[in-house]
């Protein structure tokens, strides 16, 4: 079917755009795995729509704390020791294990939430419940733009008391570091983590039908057909037909980086500009 909303039948249009069952497409069924896999992978990391913005909670156990307080003395479970040896001696590198678990679909992680703003709205006297009691007590006490402002005012001296806490994080290690004061937080807190997790095509089967995928997905199989016919460049069949596996391997490999090129300019994020 042209609308594939599984992977046998994205696996069989793929098979039909190279001339199956006319052809005999020869790539054996684990080939056309890793093509599939290679090409899911492609997509889920650098098309737009193969990742979804998300808000993920996480809930601190007290083995998370004591592995981020670990600095030391008694307490040396969190960290972890490298010794470099050199001409002039030995040395020993310390890094602390300050960092939580992050499911293996994150494939990247924005920001997280400020794990408190006691700064400002800690309980019944706080400023903003004090803003309201006395000032805006009904709509049209007070100008808007004044309360904007001094709201912003407030949020600046949080930002400057209570910054926002370093994260640092790589999607091949499955960890999120947190650099922070450990002591602030207690059992059974929560961290609220803004990330993009990628799409998965057994859940969401409109993956499957992505147009950038299909042609990718064709694309990459044609050139793993044409690099199994290369040894075999120049054989005749019976009737006279030759093989020509380099001409259908170099067209592939010019047709991958065509749709590389409409990555960039089509279906891939547009990087921020940095201006600093």
């Amino acid at each position: 079917m042209s609308k594939p909303a599984s992977r046998q039948q994205l696996i069989d249009y793929a098979l039909r755009q190279l001339g199956a069952p006319v052809l005999e497409i020869n790539v054996s069924e684990e080939q056309i795995d890793d093509r599939l896999d290679d090409a899911l992978q492609y997509f889920n990391e650098r098309h737009f729509d193969g990742v979804e913005k998300m808000f993920l909670k996480y809930k601190f156990t007290q083995n998370d704390i004591d592995r981020g307080r670990a600095r030391g003395g008694a307490r040396t479970a969190g960290i972890v020791t490298t010794t470099v040896s050199s001409g002039i001696g030995t040395f020993g590198w310390e890094e602390n294990s300050n960092y939580i678990p992050i499911p293996d679909t994150v494939i990247g992680v924005e920001r997280v939430f400020k794990l408190d703003n006691r700064t400002i709205t800690s309980n019944l006297f706080n400023v903003n419940y004090q803003l309201f009691l006395n000032d805006i007590y009904w709509f049209s006490s007070t100008e808007l733009v004044n309360y904007y402002v001094t709201k912003r005012y407030l949020e600046d001296i949080d930002w400057i008391v209570n910054p926002q806490r370093q994260i640092r994080f790589n999607k091949r290690q499955n960890r999120l570091y947190i650099d922070m004061s450990w002591d602030t937080i207690v059992e059974g807190n929560y961290l609220i983590m803004e990330c993009y997790r990628i799409l998965d095509p057994n859940d969401y089967t409109k993956v499957y039908n992505d147009y950038f995928l299909k042609l990718y997905f064709t694309a990459s199989l044609k050139k793993q057909w044409g690099q199994n016919l290369i040894k075999f460049n120049g054989v005749k069949l019976p009737g006279g037909v030759e093989l020509n596996g380099r001409q259908i391997y170099d067209d592939a490999v010019k047709e991958l980086e065509e749709i590389r090129m409409r990555m960039i300019s089509e279906f891939e994020t547009a990087p921020f500009d940095m201006i600093g």
